[in-house]
């Protein structure tokens, strides 16, 4: 079993395809409810950590926005734990958007830093291409158990 990391980073549909070949989907999401669970956390709605901010420090220098940093500290240490990864492109907003370009280019920058093996697909426009993504989704994940 692979840690995938998957772009965009809240995708349910994504996350269920790699859940489905036997691996874990590292997305925002679980991070997000890690720390909504987390009874450390004494500050609702804003359920951040003195050390949030740090860690956003590592992935986005302090002239990048605030909002940039905050999710970098989600997102950076899943893609550090991250073994393969599969990355949506021209994905429409609404399939996964994490609300920011700055955050997506970044996060994409990272991955491509990052030595994995990476599935790079387009976003499909009809049920045809659609076939075809799964397709490529399967034999990428069944390529990582090799």
């Amino acid at each position: 079993m692979k840690k995938v990391f998957i772009f965009p980073s809240n995708s349910l549909i994504l996350a269920d395809l790699v859940e489905r070949f036997g691996h874990k989907p590292l997305m925002i999401n679980n991070a997000i409810g890690d720390k909504v669970r987390n009874l450390e956390i004494d500050t609702p709605p804003l359920n951040i950590t003195d050390e949030d901010p740090k860690k956003g420090l590592k992935y986005a220098a302090i002239e990048v926005p605030s909002g940039v940093r905050g999710r970098m500290s989600l997102i950076g240490p899943l893609i550090d734990e991250a073994e393969a990864a599969i990355v949506m492109v021209h994905a429409p907003i609404g399939f996964g958007c994490v609300g920011c370009e700055r955050t997506n280019e970044l996060t994409k920058y990272l991955i491509r830093r990052k030595e994995m093996p990476v599935l790079n697909i387009e976003y499909p426009e009809n049920d045809e291409d659609a076939k075809v993504v799964v397709k490529k989704i399967a034999l990428f994940l069944e390529s990582l158990e090799k």
